[in-house]
C-alpha cells in the first residue's frame, strides 16, 4: 500500500473508531487485512482485552489455506473466529473494518462470521 493509501486508511480507521467500541456484552470484531494474511480479533475496548481471535496463520488453518483464494480463506477465519466467540459465550458484535472498504476479503471474513452464527 502507498504512503498515501496507508494514511488515508489509518484516517478511516480512526473515523470509524470515533462511532464504535466494544463492551463487554457486544465486543467489537476487527478486521486486520496484509497483503498474503488476514485477522480477526474479538476485543473488549472497556477492558482492554482481546477475548478471542483467529487468522490464517492459526495453526488450526494452516494446512487447510493451501490452493485456495484470499477470499475463501478469509470465510475460513470468520468463521473460525465465530466459533471461538460463541465457545467463549459471545454472541452478537460490533464489527469494525478497520478502515477498509467492505467488500472483498473484509466482506468474506463478515459473511464467514454471520453463517457460523454470529450477529451483527
Amino acid at each position: 500500500m502507498s504512503e498515501k493509501g496507508h494514511i488515508a486508511r489509518k484516517r478511516r480507521h480512526r473515523r470509524v473508531r470515533a462511532k464504535i467500541s466494544g463492551t463487554p456484552e457486544r465486543p467489537r470484531l476487527n478486521v486486520y487485512r496484509s497483503l498474503n494474511n488476514i485477522y480477526a480479533q474479538v476485543i473488549d475496548d472497556i477492558a482492554g482485552h482481546t477475548l478471542v481471535s483467529a487468522s490464517t496463520i492459526d495453526r488450526e488453518l494452516r494446512g487447510q489455506v493451501e490452493g485456495k483464494s484470499k477470499q475463501e480463506v478469509a470465510k475460513m477465519v470468520g468463521e473460525l473466529v465465530a466459533r471461538r466467540a460463541q465457545d467463549a459465550g459471545i454472541k452478537t458484535v460490533v464489527f469494525d473494518r478497520g478502515g477498509y472498504k467492505y467488500h472483498g476479503r473484509v466482506k468474506a471474513v463478515a459473511d464467514g462470521a454471520r453463517e457460523a452464527g454470529l450477529e451483527f
